[in-house]
């Protein structure tokens, strides 16, 4: 499985704020939508949430400015977390009334018909997989959504769903990275004492990995900790391998960005980066990620590993 890579919108539309989204806002959102196709991203991914509504409007006036950009890209879309609503700072809701509600909203806001997939943004406690099934089907059947997929949710939480969803489930939407590696040290310690304090559920990316479920990392610059952004609680491991990520990048006449996406996309899951950043340079700098990945040796891969993790591997 071939990964590639995301370009993650939250951070277009402005602030999080009630304030219009401006012209200077579409104009952002411009420039980085037209450098993410120009680095060869088509797939674009949003929320309801972002910037309370505005990030999908950006998306949506860029669209506008020019409609055969809308054959050019891919969108997906989450719902399922409500703010500032009944007096509560943030809530989770799956009902089938607020699924079809929140896609309505979305696709006003985006000015398009139909997304080509939906994700269920976080686990609801609350949820009744029966009303997330006829939710999936009155979208389906009424051509607003392609496929659908969930985010932060594990294998078990997936299974449950796919055992009465009759749609199949493409996507989950993970934090993942360098920094953020629980997801592979769920793995690697199995039997071993250090995995009692990994919070990652042990076999997600395996499941995804046996069902075809495409496997997205949100989070994958990690910050920019490794490729450029230096803050002042930076460990001496962090330090340690920003250095090391800046050599290799040298070394392969590369940009660091593309260092530390190349070993997500290294591993066999094809895991797919989301790029969160709106400044052009930046993203331009991951353009080269996927060639490092088909590049990057296997002790290469675990020199970064291990380099982050701060000692050897058990």
């Amino acid at each position: 499985m071939n990964g590639e890579l995301v370009y993650g919108c939250m951070g277009l539309g402005g602030a999080w704020s009630d304030a219009p989204l401006t012209t200077e806002d579409v104009d952002i959102a411009e420039r980085a939508v037209r450098v993410a196709l120009d680095i060869g991203i088509t797939w674009f991914d949003q929320a309801d949430i972002y910037r309370n509504g505005k990030s999908e409007e950006a998306l949506g006036q860029v669209l506008s400015r020019d409609p055969g950009l809308r054959d050019r890209v891919r969108i997906q879309t989450k719902c399922g977390i409500r703010l500032g609503e009944n007096g509560l700072e943030a809530y989770y809701d799956l009902s089938k009334a607020s699924i079809l509600e929140r896609v309505h909203g979305s696709l006003e806001r985006l000015g398009v018909d139909r997304v080509d997939v939906l994700l269920l943004h976080r686990p609801d406690p609350l949820m009744e997989p029966d009303e997330i099934a006829a939710a999936f089907a009155e979208l389906r059947s009424a051509g607003k959504v392609g496929a659908f997929g969930v985010s932060n949710m594990s294998a078990s939480q997936m299974e449950y769903l796919r055992s009465i969803v009759d749609e199949p489930l493409v996507v989950n939407q993970l934090e993942m990275s360098l920094r953020k590696r629980d997801w592979v040290e769920a793995g690697v310690l199995v039997n071993h004492p250090e995995g009692a304090g990994i919070s990652f559920p042990e076999g997600t990316i395996e499941y995804c990995q046996a069902h075809d479920v495409r496997l997205q990392a949100w989070g994958a610059l990690a910050q920019g900790v490794y490729s450029g952004a230096a803050p002042a609680d930076r460990s001496l491991a962090e330090e340690r391998t920003a250095v090391l990520v800046s050599t290799m990048a040298g070394e392969k006449n590369t940009t660091p960005e593309a260092i530390v996406l190349g070993w997500l996309m290294r591993h066999p899951a094809g895991i797919e980066p989301v790029i969160g950043t709106a400044d052009p340079v930046r993203i331009r700098a991951c353009g080269d990620a996927a060639r490092q990945a088909a590049a990057m040796t296997g002790p290469e891969w675990y020199s970064l590993y291990t380099a982050a993790r701060g000692r050897p591997v058990p």
